[in-house]
Parts: structure tokens; C-alpha cells; sequence
């Protein structure tokens, strides 16, 4: 069974769309994780933030900075912690379920960018909407 046909190159596109359909479970769920805490944190920003350059005497006053801090620490915490509850490591053959510090590196290193990426994209996408 020889096929000497020649072997078709992949584009660019095709080898990114292949690795996307086809990404790792622990990354889908690290992303998943990550994102999830991300929205949120960035839904109740928006909402202070509305509530805030409309007037509302709010205690504390004008905290946007603080509260963007916040939301920055929570969705690194929390996406690394919740990686690290549902990620486990690789065993091998066995049920043995292990966890390690590299579970968490992983949920933080998923988070930064999507932390960043959520808030531009409610700040300077979704804010302009709402007056």
C-alpha cells in the first residue's frame, strides 16, 4: 500500500482551526473557569460603574479603581483555585486523582489574559451602550 502521492500543506488558518476544535480538556477548562468568574466580575463593575457616573451617592464614593484591583484579584484567585479543584494531574494508569501547584499556574495563566480581555471589551465595548 504505497501511496506516492504528495502530502498537502495546511494553511495557517487551517493548523489554528484543527488546534482550537481540538484543545486539551484541562485548557477548555481552565479558559471555562476563568471566563466564567471573569463576566461576572465585569457585570457588576459595569454596574457600579453606571451607577456611579450617574450620580448615586454611593458610600465610600468614587471607588472605580478599587473595585477594578478587586476584580483583577478575584478572577486570578478564584480562576486558579477552581483549576486547581478541577484539573487534576496526569496519573497514568490509576484513579488516583492528584493535584499539584502546576494546576494552578495553569488557572493563572489562563486568567490574566482573559481578565484583561473581558474588561476591555465591557469597558470599551459594552459602556459606551449604556450611556
Amino acid at each position: 500500500m504505497n501511496d506516492d502521492r504528495p502530502i498537502r500543506q495546511r494553511s495557517w488558518a487551517e493548523i489554528r482551526w484543527r488546534q482550537f476544535r481540538n484543545a486539551p480538556r484541562p485548557v477548555v477548562r481552565a479558559v471555562a473557569a476563568s471566563l466564567s468568574v471573569a463576566v461576572i466580575g465585569a457585570v457588576a463593575y459595569l454596574v457600579y460603574d453606571v451607577a456611579v457616573s450617574r450620580g448615586a451617592a454611593l458610600p465610600g464614593g468614587d471607588l472605580r479603581l478599587l473595585a477594578l484591583a478587586t476584580y483583577t484579584v478575584l478572577v486570578l484567585v478564584i480562576g486558579s483555585l477552581v483549576t486547581y479543584l478541577v484539573v487534576p494531574q496526569p496519573t497514568g494508569s490509576g484513579t488516583l486523582r492528584r493535584r499539584s501547584a502546576w494546576s494552578a499556574a495553569l488557572g493563572f495563566f489562563a486568567a490574566v489574559p482573559i481578565a484583561w480581555l473581558v474588561m476591555v471589551v465591557a469597558l470599551q465595548v459594552v459602556r459606551p451602550w449604556l450611556g
